[in-house]
């Protein structure tokens, strides 16, 4: 997995644009059907390589929206996130 967009999300676009990997749909094309922004975890990389925090988290103007998922093996993750934050979907950026 990657980040999450939780359904605290606004549906503002903030997002999409400052993913450098695409890995944010829009509400209308979420795979689940929630009225949400959503991010496809097989393309998301924590913006590792690009930014020091994920980009989504730092335009996202919802506190709270954007939380830490569970790194899959194999994927990109960064790797000063805890395993702790990660399962108890901490938030990104904490205020």
């Amino acid at each position: 997995m990657a980040v999450i967009i939780t359904d605290s999300c606004i549906n503002c676009a903030a997002c999409i644009d400052e993913c450098p990997v695409e890995a944010i749909v829009d509400e209308d094309d979420n795979p689940t059907g929630e009225e949400t922004y959503y991010v496809y975890a097989d393309k998301c990389v924590e913006c590792v390589g690009y930014h020091d925090t994920p980009a989504c988290a730092e335009a996202c103007p919802t506190e709270g929206c954007i939380v830490w998922g569970d790194c899959a093996e194999g994927a990109t993750c960064k790797e000063d996130v805890p395993a702790e934050a990660r399962a108890e979907r901490t938030p990104v950026i904490e205020d």
